[in-house]
């Protein structure tokens, strides 16, 4: 194979390439579901194929296919390309420098999870399933869902680079919805959304806890049905990581795409209320610290490296408040005259890579947990999303949660309330928050369904954080001013 991409590589430069890289994705994953003690679902997919991305004077040319035996004539067709761009294009694109290497990285796992049973991933689903139907026999639903990711990658380039990758993604998640005639209330773990997933192995599925967690699930379910709904007015919170893990995607991981703020990625999800005079502008408080981290071990955003064979690193965003950083892509960071930080990210063989955020980290501080809630008069302690929407320059936002607990004089009351939701703007929000949880309070989640780009594209990316605490957010529909 490397033989092969290096001849193809010779023969675009021989014809005029400026630049050219090849990829080679050979993709294999498998969907496990499991609803109401019967099998929803179980499904395998595998693809494999190769992308040639072309740069003649400045203009992007690409062709993507599963023929191998006829990659001289894509090549060529994304040369064509290329040269038929140059006469649309506004601005040519430079590509930022960086090291060449040749090198091999492979996802730290201790059980490759395509070698685990079908039966026994059903096993522990069921499992789970049969503790919540134990705890509350008269859930409305229960289900539990295992997802699981295999990815060899080859990246080579006219430049000399020459990577090898294999990376790992394992995990999943169960429910719990209870219902009546009035109402539905649903309980997730260990996050929403078909639940939490990283790079590594099927232990990281064994280290879960969904049957361990199962009964407390079904029973918050089913209170949550009886529960008051949450008040409305501007209360002070404390947002667990699982929802944080939302929070930080939407209104700083979007917002600091470097695309996004040259308007090259708006069509599916906006673009970004940052532009590059914002570095140094106050994001949030002196609390708020927050890392582009694609080395952190088993987040759903670490590489090994990114699909324009640029190194994994960790970069700071936000340090104490102030905006450091975008997330680039090498073509994005050359405008700004910067190397790229290894955020370009294809998801798949006939894709080109585009700027995804990698692990957007809000550091620990150093307060416990009954820390945070002791400062609190009243207010409510908030966990895992149920919905959100924020506009498309990632400013105003809403998000509901599953759960609200309540705080009273410093203490978790035992109190519950449905449906809490709060609003806010973006800086204004962060620039409420006065403690953030230390490091044992600290989780990392994973989201393998970012979604970015015309056609299309998937991304798995990472959230890590530790509950921190927000002063005066206004909480509920009503109209509170």
């Amino acid at each position: 194979m490397k033989e092969q991409l290096q001849d193809i590589l010779s023969l675009l430069t021989d014809q005029g390439a400026d630049y050219a890289d090849i990829r080679v994705h050979d993709i294999q994953e498998e969907n496990i579901a499991t609803e109401n003690n019967k099998v929803q679902s179980l499904s395998t997919a595998h693809t494999y194929g190769y992308g040639i991305r072309v740069f003649v004077d400045g203009a992007l040319g690409f062709a993507g296919s599963q023929e191998f035996e006829n990659m001289e004539a894509t090549a060529k067709r994304a040369l064509a390309i290329a040269r038929a761009s140059r006469g649309a294009q506004k601005q040519p694109a430079r590509l930022a420098p960086r090291q060449a290497v040749v090198d091999d990285y492979q996802t730290p796992v201790k059980i490759d999870p395509f070698t685990v049973s079908k039966e026994q991933k059903l096993a522990l689903l069921f499992a789970a399933e049969a503790e919540m139907r134990k705890a509350v026999p008269d859930l409305f639903k229960t289900f539990g869902s295992l997802l699981f990711r295999r990815e060899e990658k080859i990246f080579a380039d006219t430049e000399g680079a020459y990577i090898t990758q294999t990376l790992f993604m394992s995990g999943g998640g169960i429910e719990a919805t209870a219902a009546n005639q009035q109402d539905v209330q649903k309980r997730s773990f260990p996050n929403s959304f078909r639940g939490d997933y990283g790079t590594a192995g099927y232990e990281y599925v064994e280290e879960l806890g969904l049957v361990e967690n199962a009964a407390r699930v079904a029973r918050e379910a089913k209170a949550l049905l009886e529960a008051e709904e949450c008040p409305s007015g501007h209360f002070d919170l404390v947002i667990d990581s699982d929802q944080l893990t939302l929070q930080i995607h939407e209104s700083i991981g979007h917002p600091i795409e470097l695309d996004r703020v040259f308007g090259h990625e708006a069509g599916l999800a906006g673009t970004s209320f940052l532009n590059p005079d914002k570095l140094g502008f106050r994001y949030g408080s002196e609390h708020v610290n927050v890392v582009a981290d694609a080395t952190v071990p088993q987040g759903l955003g670490t590489f090994g490296y990114d699909d324009e064979g640029v190194k994994a690193q960790r970069t700071p965003i936000i340090t104490k408040g102030i905006f450091a950083n975008f997330i680039s892509s090498r073509d994005t960071a050359s405008v700004l005259n910067q190397p790229s930080n290894g955020t370009a990210r294809a998801d798949g063989w006939g894709r080109i890579p585009i700027v995804r955020m990698t692990n957007i980290n809000l550091l620990p501080g150093d307060k416990e947990v009954d820390e945070l809630i002791a400062g609190v008069e009243y207010g409510f302690y908030l966990a895992t999303n149920k919905s959100w929407s924020i506009d498309d320059k990632r400013l105003n936002f809403q998000f509901a949660c599953e759960i609200a607990y309540e705080i009273k004089d410093g203490k978790l009351t035992g109190k519950i309330f449905k449906n809490p939701i709060y609003t806010g703007i973006t800086p204004e929000f962060w620039n409420a928050c006065d403690g953030v949880a230390s490091e044992k309070h600290w989780q990392l989640h994973g989201t393998p369904n970012c979604g970015k780009g015309e056609p299309m594209q998937v991304a798995r990316v990472g959230h890590g954080s530790a509950p921190a605490r927000f002063r005066n957010i206004k909480v509920g529909v009503a109209d509170v001013k």
